[in-house]
């Protein structure tokens, strides 16, 4: 869960370092630092804190070179201190290394360093790492009687790999090979970036953005040698690798803010130009279906299918949890979600018959990928529904479909929720008409589908009114959200949502659900935030409104254009278009995700970087 950059090459490396911390901070942003050669040293800088701290920690002490390698940290092992920041040094500073992941036994291994005499200077686990490849490096030393080499310092990261027990994305710089820098990962990403006479090294391609398009995406066990010469990568137990540079397709614009203030505003306006992409080529209205390209598995194999697993964590859970609900009732398949975390040390009853989709934004999320990797391993065909292309979790499964959502900036995932609830009504469009749904009504879906992005585009108008809700509510501490049906993951996505940015504590149920147990919590400091479009149960909703009402606890709606009788009933109503109700996730999560980002603002908080929060997830 921390961004590393590096570069070998002919630029001046501490500019493009910076760049690419500034781009990466999302991954963590508790501290930052730079490792430069700088004439026959190597020299550190770092900082707790913001990377802009450590910008103008650089400024006010400059160090020049054409090698280094950068991080920022999101925090394991250790507190939030100059200490603690990467990068490390290993031995007398022969060494300078940082890391992504966890290293489980470094327990141990600092202990018998320490009895070997090395000192260490924080509490990271990846100190012991440096130590360990500096104490490799010696050891070589002294037994081939010469000074290191590339070959040696490649051997001494080989060496204490094989002594590592967890996660790691490695990048360490050598004194003694000032032209060099090494790289490993073991399920934690990196990509590197070609150019001529030069490379660039980060743990997703967002810094990699105007500097290249053609990148390489490491695979888990490979080693690279990145010298401005060449490249050489070889997996660690199979030899020398024949790299894969495929062409990196995002544009600068994606990761600037334009005219927005925050991130996550951005990506909230971003929705209906992200679904339309996540339709673009997917509706096919001659057959009243839906259309994929990589799923690679046949139809013949998808009609034996008799159970779907969604699993995910996170926001990606909850849209699994509407995904259930469109897989049941279109494809009539039963459907199970099941959080990753709990999936991958689980060993459920699951036949050859059943079908496993892994649901993630970044594609990199580690229990996302071990449970995954475990369904895998016991036969099931896996699939992914994912947004970033070439990530492992893309790369491993067995076949998928893209989200083409853009990079998602922000902490707090929008878009790559409302394009995977997109992504799964088209899934179980695709599979129900394979099976039991009518020609007729694969039409009305797709009619309905392509009117989503104007619908959104609509839902988006509420912003001024949820800007004086939320100046209302600010100052509460505690929220209910409710709904039933397709709305009751929207209503645990909107608690989630008011969570992580904001701090405040919110709780998601089924509405029905209030009356056995959280309606002790309802009173006049406790507001609910009731989703209540229009649709089947709606009228036992408006009940469980009004037991609120009864309690003195104030009553925030959601509710389609003119729904005179809920305006009566709320304290304060935002209205969204009115839609299908299998489509009301997608609309109904609009003015919830504003109404988190301004709590967030009026509180103070920091919107795209909420505390102890990082985007992508790659540590267990």
């Amino acid at each position: 869960m921390c961004g590393i950059v590096g570069y070998v090459g002919f630029r001046d490396v501490s500019d493009f370092l910076l760049e690419g911390l500034h781009r990466l901070e999302y991954r963590g942003y508790d501290s930052a630092g730079i490792a430069v050669m700088s004439g026959d040293e190597i020299v550190v800088r770092k900082r707790a804190g913001r990377v802009g701290e450590l910008s103008q920690f650089v400024k006010d002490n400059p160090v020049k070179g054409k090698i280094g390698i950068g991080h920022t940290r999101w925090a394991t092992h250790g507190a939030t201190t100059d200490e603690n920041s990467h990068p490390h040094y290993g031995g007398n500073g022969e060494v300078a290394i940082v890391h992504n992941g966890v290293i489980e036994n470094y327990d141990s291994l600092r202990r018998k360093l320490q009895q070997l005499g090395y000192v260490f200077k924080s509490q990271t686990d990846t100190e012991v790492i440096a130590h360990m490849i500096a104490h490799h490096l010696a050891e070589q030393m002294k037994l081939e009687e010469s000074e290191p080499s590339v070959e040696s310092c490649l051997r001494a990261v080989n060496l204490t790999i094989d002594r590592l027990k967890g996660t790691f994305g490695l990048c360490v710089l050598f004194r003694d090979c000032p032209d060099t820098v090494i790289a490993a990962r073991s399920g934690s990403p990196l990509v590197i970036g070609v150019g001529k006479d030069e490379y660039f090294l980060a743990s997703d391609a967002s810094p990699l953005i105007g500097y290249t398009k053609d990148v390489v995406y490491l695979a888990d066990n490979e080693v690279v040698v990145l010298q401005p010469t060449g490249m050489k990568i070889a997996h660690r137990t199979t030899g020398s690798v024949r790299p894969s540079i495929q062409t990196l397709d995002q544009v600068s614009a994606d990761i600037d803010l334009g005219d927005y203030p925050h991130y996550m505003l951005k990506e909230i306006f971003e929705q209906p130009t992200t679904i339309e992409n996540a339709l673009r080529g997917r509706l096919d209205e001659e057959e009243a279906t839906a259309v994929f390209g990589g799923l690679n598995i046949t139809a013949q194999q998808l009609r034996t299918i008799d159970r779907v697993v969604l699993t995910a964590c996170g926001t990606s859970w909850h849209a699994g949890l509407v995904g259930e609900y469109l897989l049941e009732e279109f494809a009539r398949i039963p459907t199970e979600v099941e959080y990753a975390s709990e999936l991958r040390y689980r060993n459920p009853p699951m036949g050859d018959r059943t079908l496993v989709f892994s649901i993630t934004q970044s594609g990199e999320t580690a229990d996302t990928l071990a449970a995954m990797r475990e369904c895998k391993r016991k036969g099931h065909p896996t699939l992914s529904i994912c947004n970033v292309v070439g990530s492992t979790i893309a790369r491993e499964a067995d076949g998928g479909i893209y989200l083409h959502a853009g990079p998602e900036i922000g902490v707090a995932s929008t878009k790559a929720f409302t394009s995977q609830v997109t992504v799964l009504t088209l899934l179980a469009l695709f599979l129900g008409r394979m099976r039991h749904l009518s020609y007729p009504a694969g039409k009305r879906i797709i009619k309905q589908l392509k009117a989503m992005p104007e619908k959104i585009e609509e839902a988006l108008k509420c912003h001024d009114r949820i800007q004086e809700i939320a100046a209302k509510y600010c100052g509460f501490d505690n929220f209910l959200y409710l709904g039933r049906l397709y709305n009751f993951p929207v209503a645990l996505e909107g608690a989630l949502k008011l969570k992580e940015i904001s701090y405040v504590h919110a709780e998601g149920y089924p509405a029905a659900e209030m009356k056995h147990g959280p309606i002790a919590l309802v009173d006049e400091k406790t507001p609910s935030f009731f989703i209540v479009p229009r649709g089947g149960i709606q009228p036992k909703v408006i009940s469980n409104m009004e037991e609120v009402k009864a309690r003195k606890g104030a009553v925030i709606a959601v509710a389609c254009e003119g729904d005179e009788e809920v305006a009566r009933i709320a304290d304060d109503v935002v209205f969204v278009p009115d839609v299908e109700e299998y489509l009301q996730p997608l609309v109904c999560a609009i003015p919830l995700q504003l109404f988190s980002y301004h709590v967030a603002l009026m509180r103070g908080c920091n919107v795209d970087r909420p505390r102890n929060l990082a985007k992508s997830v790659t540590v267990e």
